[in-house]
């Protein structure tokens, strides 16, 4: 590998770390996925397919968030979601569902 690809990769990592950090969500121990609108028709169906403890812990990190925003204070510093921790346990069954949504177009085209 390359140096400058390594470098690419760091400055990467690093710039998406910064953002993470200053989008000012994990300050309130949220996760990206957490972010993602419900009322999105393809989220709803991902939300469905989920297991209910992962939907549980969803909801508490979106009702403490809601509580803390209407108190104007964060959690402290180390109760906030890490960017090496953050695991994106929404996004893939959303494209998962997209998928399937465009097959089911397709298949309806063809027949």
């Amino acid at each position: 590998m390359s140096v400058m690809h390594m470098q690419k990769r760091f400055v990467s990592k690093a710039w998406q770390k910064f953002v993470y950090n200053m989008s000012g969500f994990n300050k309130y121990g949220l996760l990206r996925d957490d972010l993602l609108d419900d009322s999105r028709a393809d989220v709803g169906e991902a939300l469905k397919r989920l297991d209910p403890k992962i939907i549980d812990e969803r909801n508490y990190r979106l009702i403490r968030a809601a509580q803390l925003s209407l108190q104007k204070n964060i959690l402290p510093k180390d109760q906030w979601a890490k960017y090496e921790d953050e695991k994106l346990y929404l996004t893939p069954l959303v494209k998962q569902v997209r998928k399937e949504w465009e097959e089911m177009e397709e298949w309806n085209k063809k027949y």
